[in-house]
């Protein structure tokens, strides 16, 4: 767990006409990430072609991905296929599939286009409302009483058979078109509209044969509230829209089944097809290469052999062998699910290079211990743990949310560990409710502290950050060591800044300023202890650039020596000199940010208590409630962005080698 797994590489010859079978005996297993041969120039036999799929991949994986959106539309997340849908497996259908989706696309689009239709018409009332509302009108006198309206109204009579050509032709101009009494074959009609489009209405109502009339009193008085038209109009088109929707939603589940199985077949014959770009064939062969878990050795051997009846030839080379074909090893991290949160975070920065230590399992404590720290509350750890366990449950069957729902988990943990250092400094939402287990950091940052501690003032509180400082970056550069040993690179063991000098220049500084502070900043520590604890480290750096010049001098045969590169040995000394102390300093001291945080946190809840105490009543129990959701959301954030940074920069600089690349083994689980 604390280094990437051990992988090993399948180099593997099988019968053209074992390559069917072997193809799904692979997928089925799942356990292999494949090289493809034909990248790898300089080792692929002249001989050798690629092998072609019988069906396009890339149409394969287009298709797949349509019916996925379709799918997604109904609110449906088809589950990755399983062992007997590839075993059921037959071939894909794509024309057939692609007029299948044309046809309900087309469905779907001429609802969509109604939809819209419906949408402008509502738009379009409203927005005529909105002007009545603000100017108003007097129906029973039919006149508008501002001269700055935009809105343009009359009355007219239109034949009875011409009412619906104009209600047609009104449809998309932002118009109220209200009908207001019926006399034999006449209908008479109140027509409201926007200034703006006179020119069009006048067009529209003139084909229709709209004649302009005064009402008699009896008819004007009909419709004196014309709000209630708009709303029975608007009404009529909002549930016009919902049912549409309710149809196109509809569409969507009624071929679900159909598309579902599609989708599935789709899938597993896009993964079958995946493996085989990777192969290679001749005339009567399939050759094939890729790396997996060195665990998954035996088991593998023994399936390729059954599936070809023994007629192959599997060659296999561990990682690192000189006859592995290509360079990268894939990485594999493998951690209790418990670390899935803190793997993310390493993810996030960059994959460990194979074979070196994998941090995920250090992040976790050292990640929670410095949250703790800068966020240390009974009170709102619980409402953060409470906040991440309603994240986890809402996302915990959203496959594609995935780095969401760690995330929830991550708030709990930080949760958890701000209760754990609340209940160590007697914090419960700012308030001292009980004896804290440790010391009280409320009391000391108010002034207010009882001093029965070993933490007594802000001074004692940042000693601890810095020990804690010294403690990780130790841990690191321990780290670093062991990755420089298991690559059996001794000279960069021994010269590297991160390395064994580089260590001993930063405990002799950590001892000399430990002495200085033991006698009141006014000595230092005798000569000889100076020279042998940052002096002969500093010295013997010297011989690191002569060192590399004369171990890689045959590399550059045509560079001779001249007294110009002794003068490049003193700079390049010098500069790296001065890397190491200034950043060794620089790192450790970074660490007081943490005991920054913590005390603003304290503050922050001082000022709200302060507040809260100039008022009464609700006034300050509303002061106290918004004043911790401020603190939890802008505190939070910051404490958890800054133990990211602590980890990232202090920390896994010392060790980390972010150049690995994950291991990914095509699967029927596979996300891509």
């Amino acid at each position: 767990m604390m280094f990437t797994s051990r992988m090993i590489q399948l180099f593997a010859v099988v019968l053209g006409k074992d390559s069917e079978r072997v193809t799904e005996a692979l997928l089925r297993e799942g356990v292999m990430q494949f090289i493809n041969i034909s990248e790898v120039e300089s080792q692929r036999p002249n001989s050798l072609s690629a092998v072609k799929p019988r069906v396009s991949l890339t149409e394969i994986s287009d298709l797949r991905k349509r019916v996925e959106g379709f799918l997604h539309t109904g609110g449906i997340i088809p589950a990755a296929p399983k062992e007997t849908d590839l075993n059921n497996r037959i071939p894909v259908h794509i024309e057939k599939e692609r007029n299948h989706l044309a046809q309900i696309a087309s469905e779907r689009e001429s609802i969509r286009q109604r939809q819209r239709t419906i949408q402008q018409e509502i738009l379009n009332i409203e927005d005529i409302r909105r002007q009545v509302e603000l100017y108003g009108t007097g129906l029973s006198g039919v006149t508008l009483p501002a001269k700055h309206t935009f809105i343009s109204m009359q009355t007219g009579k239109l034949p009875v058979s011409n009412v619906k050509q104009l209600e047609d032709e009104l449809r998309d101009l932002p118009s109220a078109n209200i009908t207001l009494g019926r006399e034999n074959d006449m209908a008479y009609h109140l027509l409201i509209s926007m200034k703006r489009d006179s020119e069009q209405i006048n067009k529209i109502i003139a084909k229709a044969g709209w004649t302009k009339v005064e009402l008699p009193a009896e008819a004007r008085s009909v419709k004196k509230n014309i709000f209630k038209e708009f709303s029975e109009k608007l009404k009529a088109l909002t549930d016009e829209q919902k049912k549409l929707q309710i149809k196109v939603n509809e569409l969507a589940k009624t071929d679900a089944k159909h598309f579902k199985e599609t989708w599935v077949n789709l899938r597993v014959n896009e993964l079958f097809y995946k493996i085989q770009t990777h192969f290679e064939s001749s005339s009567r062969t399939v050759i094939f290469t890729g790396w997996l878990l060195s665990s998954k050795k035996e088991k593998l051997t023994e399936l390729i052999k059954k599936t070809c009846q023994d007629r192959c030839y599997l060659e296999w080379n561990e990682a690192g062998s000189k006859d592995t074909i290509g360079d990268e090893i894939p990485v594999k991290l493998e951690n209790p699910k418990i670390f899935a949160p803190f793997q993310m975070l390493v993810s996030n920065f960059g994959i460990p290079k194979y074979g070196t230590i994998d941090p995920t399992p250090f992040v976790m404590p050292l990640y929670l211990s410095m949250f703790g720290l800068m966020f240390a509350d009974v009170g709102q750890g619980l409402i953060l743990a409470i906040l991440g366990v309603l994240g986890v449950y809402l996302l915990k069957k959203k496959g594609q949310k995935e780095g969401l729902y760690y995330l929830s988990w991550l708030i709990i943990w930080c949760g958890f560990s701000s209760i754990f250092f609340g209940a160590l400094f007697g914090a419960f939402f700012g308030m001292g409710l009980f004896e804290p287990l440790w010391f009280d950091f409320h009391g000391i940052i108010s002034g207010h502290s009882v001093g029965n501690s070993v933490i007594n003032d802000v001074f004692d509180i940042l000693s601890v950050t810095i020990y804690f400082g010294i403690s990780v970056i130790t841990l690191g550069l321990l780290f670093n060591w062991i990755n420089i040993i298991r690559s059996g690179k001794w000279m960069e063991l021994f010269f590297d800044k991160g390395g064994i000098l580089g260590g001993w220049i930063y405990g002799g500084g950590i001892y000399i300023a430990s002495f200085m502070i033991a006698h009141d900043y006014k000595g230092l520590p005798p000569g000889k202890t100076l020279f042998l604890l940052v002096g002969l480290p500093s010295l013997l750096l010297l011989f690191k650039e002569p060192y590399h010049y004369f171990a890689h001098r045959k590399d550059e045969p045509g560079k001779k020596f001249n007294p110009l590169i002794i003068l490049n040995f003193l700079m390049e000394w010098l500069v790296e000199l001065l890397e190491i102390f200034s950043g060794y300093l620089s790192n450790t001291l970074s660490f007081m940010r943490v005991a920054g945080l913590g005390i603003a946190h304290v503050c922050l809840m001082i000022s709200f208590f302060t507040l809260a105490d100039m008022t009464s009543g609700i006034a300050s129990v509303l002061i106290l409630i918004l004043g911790n959701i401020l603190v939890i959301a802008l505190e939070g954030l910051t404490a958890g962005v800054q133990a990211l940074r602590l980890n990232y920069y202090e920390f896994f600089t010392k060790f980390f080698h972010g150049t690995g690349k994950l291991f990914t083994p095509i699967s029927l689980s596979s996300y891509k």
